[in-house]
């Protein structure tokens, strides 16, 4: 019977009841692996932030028997973390795919952190430890070099399955479907499996399809062409970059990260003809049909290239009545109703849009549906089945596929959950410190629970701020209050409902300052207690209250 220090232990600080923030420690008596540090992208009730990390608690606890970290590709979800992690937990050395590589240098230098040992992975790599042996295998996903991992431990084979899918014709390396098998056959103990498009059945659309309609809409239309696109999706922007050089056009690009993107896959011999991209100056000289704009903004967000040409503020584009514009790409959960807003904008402006729908094949996931799954399940076939990555409902179908595939033992964990391996069993036995740290501008971990409370109450009720100038000596208000607002009401409209609030705030002061005992934080507290429900009272608001309070200590005479 082997004692705990010969248990293997696997722990989610990320991706388990979330689409995004995948971060999972692998440990084994004095030695951590780290798969992937991404960041979740905050719904519209966290308000000013822009991201969402793990907590680094456990890590740092445990940082003397950090190894390496492991990125499986270079999707923001996976690797967007990594500045934050860098600056609080000391990691020895980054393995990444060549274009998670370049992309991590990037955020790095933009961040101003020198850190320069990252190693480059490849499909024949393997990372020999004490205690862990690590394969690396070629997978299909939308960014080029994604890879999953076969981690084996004295306790069996774990097989992560990074971000997945099967797609026989692919604009790119086929997933090497042989080696999976391989290890499969070998015996694998615990499949830790991508459950992002478990509630969609059948399989994905082949990105070979997307190729062929793109190149049909592309060739068919005689006058501009506007492509929105995500900037990671390197191999849709490596086939609509060869599509327009076949029919002869020329490609303008807007929007720093596509920008980036075009930069990357140039480097890395995806784009090798960059006289095709021109800036808006020289497309004056070309006919509508000799110009593709390829640009940011598939989710509707108010700031990128899209957006800007629809409300018809960008420097450069305005639109014409022939154009054509498509959004190669899907709504990600949270942004239906700013893409829609976009739409209709664009076909007030009296131009044809396409968006992808059962009838038109111009995007498609990433990520493996329900029969793809099954294929995964069934070539790593595991003892234990752990779903990863993916909301809860997601998982819980996840689990439920694998069940449909002769596999009984799933686990549906959350974060914080210690898994464990130990003599031929897979079982969750305890937890370790895990949850949402927040990113706010440059601020780490800064903005907590009270913070967004109050946001969301600015947001609501709006802010009243009450400034008073006391003589402390005398102990009397030198000036009436004085009453200003933002988010409440207008101050010139509600003249008389400011003056009956100006007279309360005077009114609790007045009283509290006849006490014998004068405290600065009592005071406002006390103008706070009373004014607040005089407030709702009258208005049916609840304005968060902010008393500044001017302290004079001199005598009058």
């Amino acid at each position: 019977m082997k004692n705990e220090l010969d248990e293997t232990s696997i722990v989610a600080l990320g991706g388990l009841g979330e689409v995004g923030k995948n971060m999972y420690v692998i440990t084994h008596k004095d030695e951590i692996i780290i798969i992937d540090c991404g960041v979740l992208f905050p719904e519209d009730d966290l308000l000013g932030i822009d991201y969402v990390i793990q907590d680094y608690t456990y890590l740092k606890q445990n940082e003397s028997k950090i190894k390496a970290l492991i990125i499986t590709h270079g999707h923001e979800d996976h690797i967007g973390g990594i500045p934050f992690l860098l600056q609080s937990v000391n990691i020895p050395v980054i393995y990444a795919p060549k274009i998670a590589s370049d992309l991590i240098n990037k955020k790095l230098e933009e961040r101003n952190i020198n850190y320069k040992n990252i190693e480059i992975i490849n499909k024949d790599l393997v990372l020999k430890y004490k205690y862990f042996n690590i394969e690396f295998v070629n997978t299909t996903h939308s960014i080029p070099d994604s890879f999953a991992l076969a981690i084996h431990t004295p306790n069996g084979t774990i097989f992560e399955t990074g971000d997945f899918k099967f797609d026989l014709t692919p604009i790119g390396p086929i997933a090497d479907i042989h080696k999976m098998a391989k290890i499969g056959s070998e015996g694998v103990t615990l499949l830790l499996s991508d459950s992002t498009n478990a509630l969609s059945e059948g399989y994905s659309k082949s990105e070979s399809s997307v190729d062929g309609t793109l190149n049909d809409i592309i060739s068919r239309h005689h006058g501009r062409v506007i492509i929105a696109t995500f900037a990671s999706n390197i191999f849709r922007i490596k086939h609509i970059v060869e599509t327009c050089k076949q029919y002869g056009r020329k490609i303008i690009v807007f929007g720093r990260s596509m920008e980036n993107a075009i930069e990357l896959a140039s480097n890395n011999g995806l784009i090798d003809d960059k006289s095709i991209f021109i800036d808006a100056y020289q497309a004056k000289s070309l006919k509508r049909n000799e110009v593709c704009i390829l640009c940011t903004g598939t989710q509707g967000e108010p700031l990128a290239a899209l957006s800007r040409i629809a409300n018809g503020v960008h420097k450069q584009i305005s639109l014409l009545n022939d154009d054509l514009v498509i959004f190669s790409s899907s709504a990600i959960p949270g942004n239906a109703n700013s893409i829609n807003k976009i739409i209709n904008k664009l076909y007030l402006k009296g131009v044809r849009v396409f968006t992808n729908t059962e009838f038109s094949d111009i995007h498609t996931s990433g990520h493996a549906k329900e029969e793809e799954l099954k294929w995964m399940l069934r070539i790593i076939n595991p003892k234990y089945f752990m779903p990863m990555h993916g909301e809860y409902r997601m998982l819980k179908k996840h689990a439920e596929i694998a069940k449909l595939c002769g596999i009984e033992n799933s686990i549906i964990a959350e974060n914080g959950n210690v898994i464990k391996l130990s003599n031929g069993k897979v079982y969750k036995d305890g937890n370790v410190t895990s949850g949402d740290i927040y990113v706010d501008g440059s601020r780490v971990g800064d903005v907590g629970s009270v913070v967004l409370k109050d946001r969301k109450l600015m947001s609501h009720d709006g802010i009243l701020i009450a400034i008073l100038n006391i003589n402390t000596l005398t102990r009397k208000l030198l000036i009436k209050p004085n009453v200003t607002a933002r988010g409440f009401v207008t101050i010139n409209e509600n003249i008389e409902l400011i003056n009956k609030i100006e007279n309360k705030i005077s009114e609790v002061t007045n009283n509290y300052l006849a006490k014998s005992i004068y405290s600065y934080t009592d005071l406002k507290n006390q103008i706070i207690l009373e004014v607040l429900p005089f407030i709702n009272e009258l208005t049916g608001r609840r304005p968060i209250i902010l008393p500044v309070i001017m302290e004079v200590n001199q005598s009058l005479y």
